[in-house]
C-alpha cells in the first residue's frame, strides 16, 4: 500500500547543478551559433498546449496519458506538457502564418516532457534545441537539416568518425507497408506499431524487432510489449528492407529501389533519398551523413525524409558493461502538421538536438566542453555583526555595481561557518568586516580573504618563507574604497 504521508521522489526528472547548467549553456550556445549561421531566427513556444492541438500525434487517442503528461483544467479540457517542440511550433506558425516570411526559418530551445521509463542519459524532463523550415517543399530543405546537424555535432567537438546522421524516407517505409498489406487507413495502428518496432533495431537487434513485428516482446524487467502481429512472410520483408544499406549511398538507393518496386509512393521516397545523397556529397558531408533504412522516427506526423543523429562511441557503465549512447537528435519532414490548423497544405521540415542527452554523453567521455569542474561561485560578503546589516548591504551593492557577482550572507552562523559556506559555494573570495575593521585608525577597512590560497595554506608548506608569503596574500586588509579593485585582483589571480 502506498504511504501517502511521504512524497515520492520524481524519478527521471533531471536535477541539474552548476556544472551541468554551465555545460548546458556552452552546448546551447554552440548549437545556437550554428543555427544562426544557417539563417535561423529565435522563437519561443509555451510549455503547455491544449491536448487537441497535439491531436492524433499523441500515443493515446482516448485518454492522453501514455507518453505525455496531461491534466484537465477547470473547464474540463485536456492540457498536456509539450511532448516535443515541433507540434507547438506548428500551432504557433498557423496562428501567425500570414505575417511570416515564407519559408519561415526558426529555432527554439527548452524543456520537454516524456511520460516514459527513464534510463541512462534518458529523462522524463530534458532540454531540446530545434530548428525548422516551414513553407518549403524542396528536398534541399531536408538535406540542409542533415548537413546542419553534422555541422552542429562537429562544432560541439565530436569527431566525424564518432557520429553519423542517418537518413531515411517515410515514403519508402509507406511503400513497404503497402507491399505487406498495411497501406490503408484502417491499418494505421498496426502500421505505427511496425514503424516503432523498426525504430528499435539499433537497440534490440533483428531478433528483438522480429519479436515486436510478431506476437510481442518481454524485456529484461518483465514488461511485455504487444507486437504488430504480422505473418512470417511480412516480417521477413520488413527485416530485409532494414538490411538494405549498402557500402555506398548509391548502393543503398539501388537496394531500396528494389525493395519498394511496384509502390509509386515508395519509389518517390527513393528518388528523394537519391537527391539528398547528391546534395550531401556536394556539401562535403557524405562521410558522416548516410542513407540508412533502419531510421524510422516513431511519431506519426513525419511524411517524407527522416533523420537521426547518432553517437557511435561507447562508454563503460557502472556495471562495467559498454554503453552506446546512440541517438542525440533527429527530425524529418512533417507536411501535414501545420495544415491541421489551417486547412491547406503547409510543407515543413525540422531537426531537434537532445541537449540533456548530449551533456550526459559528453560528460561520459570527459569532453572539455562539459567538464566536471564546479563553476566559481559569487564573492561572499560575511555578516559578523547583525546590527551592521545595512553597512554590509552597502558593501555587496558596491561589488554588484562594479559587475562582480556577489552575495550577502543571510544565514545565522558565525564567521567560521560562513567561510565554510563560501567554500561550498566554490567562491574564490570573501569580504570580512568586524568592529576592528570598521573602527580602524585612518578609516574603515575590509579584510579580503582569498579562499583558493587559503585552501593551499591549509595544506601546509615545507618552506617557512613560502608559507608566510602565502598567508599574507591569502588574507589582507584594504580600505573600503579600495575593496572593489582588491576583489578584482583576487578573481583575476584565479582566472575569474
Amino acid at each position: 500500500m502506498t504511504d501517502l504521508t511521504k512524497p515520492r521522489l520524481p524519478r527521471g526528472l533531471a536535477d541539474r547543478g552548476p556544472a551541468d547548467l554551465a555545460a548546458t549553456a556552452r552546448i546551447t550556445a554552440a548549437i545556437r551559433d550554428t543555427y544562426e549561421l544557417y539563417g535561423f531566427e529565435a522563437v519561443e513556444t509555451p510549455f503547455i498546449e491544449y491536448t487537441d492541438a497535439l491531436g492524433k500525434f499523441l500515443p493515446d487517442l482516448d485518454r492522453p496519458n501514455a507518453g505525455v503528461f496531461s491534466f484537465k483544467d477547470d473547464d474540463d479540457q485536456w492540457l498536456s506538457l509539450r511532448y516535443d517542440l515541433t507540434a507547438p511550433l506548428a500551432r504557433s506558425v498557423a496562428e501567425r502564418y500570414d505575417a511570416l516570411p515564407k519559408p519561415y526559418r526558426s529555432y527554439r530551445s527548452g524543456p520537454v516532457f516524456r511520460n516514459e521509463k527513464p534510463g541512462p542519459g534518458r529523462f522524463r524532463q530534458f532540454i531540446q534545441f530545434d530548428a525548422d523550415t516551414v513553407g518549403s517543399a524542396s528536398v534541399a530543405a531536408d538535406a540542409e537539416m542533415c548537413i546542419m546537424a553534422a555541422d552542429t555535432l562537429e562544432r560541439l567537438g565530436i569527431a566525424r568518425t564518432d557520429f553519423a546522421v542517418k537518413v531515411n524516407d517515410r515514403k519508402v517505409l509507406d511503400g513497404v507497408m503497402e507491399l505487406i498489406g498495411l497501406g490503408g487507413e484502417a491499418d494505421a495502428g498496426r502500421r505505427l506499431t511496425v514503424l516503432r518496432a523498426v525504430d528499435k533495431l539499433d537497440r534490440l537487434g533483428p531478433a528483438g524487432v522480429e519479436a515486436l513485428l510478431g506476437a510481442g516482446r518481454r524485456d529484461d524487467s518483465g514488461d511485455f510489449t504487444k507486437g504488430a502481429g504480422l505473418p512470417p512472410d511480412a516480417i521477413a520483408r520488413v527485416l530485409a528492407f532494414t538490411a538494405a544499406r549498402g557500402a555506398t549511398a548509391a548502393d543503398t538507393v539501388a537496394n531500396l529501389r528494389d525493395a519498394v518496386a511496384g509502390s509509386a509512393r515508395g519509389e518517390e521516397g527513393v528518388a528523394e533519398l537519391a537527391e539528398i545523397a547528391r546534395l550531401v556529397e556536394a556539401a562535403g558531408r557524405s562521410d558522416c551523413v548516410v542513407i540508412d533504412p533502419s531510421v524510422v522516427r516513431g511519431l506519426e506526423y513525419y511524411t517524407g525524409p527522416v533523420f537521426e543523429a547518432e553517437l557511435l562511441f561507447t562508454v563503460t557503465g557502472e556495471d562495467g558493461e559498454p554503453i552506446r549512447f546512440g541517438s542525440v537528435g533527429g527530425g524529418g519532414r512533417y507536411d501535414g502538421l501545420v495544415a491541421r490548423f489551417r486547412g491547406e497544405p503547409v510543407p515543413a521540415t525540422g531537426f531537434s538536438v537532445g541537449v540533456s542527452r548530449l551533456v550526459a554523453a559528453l560528460k561520459a567521455v570527459r569532453s572539455p566542453l562539459v567538464g566536471t569542474a564546479q563553476p566559481r561561485g559569487p564573492v561572499v560578503v560575511a555578516v559578523l555583526d547583525k546590527g551592521e546589516m545595512a553597512r554590509y548591504q552597502g558593501l555587496v551593492t558596491r561589488l554588484r555595481a562594479a559587475g562582480i557577482a556577489s552575495e550577502l550572507y543571510l544565514g545565522a552562523s558565525g564567521m567560521n561557518a560562513q567561510l565554510k559556506y563560501a567554500d561550498k559555494r566554490n567562491s574564490a573570495c570573501a569580504v570580512l568586516q568586524g568592529s576592528n575593521e570598521r573602527d580602524a585608525e585612518g578609516g574603515p577597512v575590509v579584510m579580503i580573504r582569498d579562499l583558493v590560497l587559503g585552501a593551499e595554506l591549509a595544506k601546509g608548506s615545507k618552506d617557512r618563507s613560502d608559507y608566510l608569503e602565502l598567508r599574507q596574500r591569502a588574507q589582507f586588509p584594504v580600505a573600503e574604497d579600495a575593496m572593489v579593485e582588491a576583489v578584482r585582483e583576487v578573481l583575476a589571480r584565479h582566472g575569474d
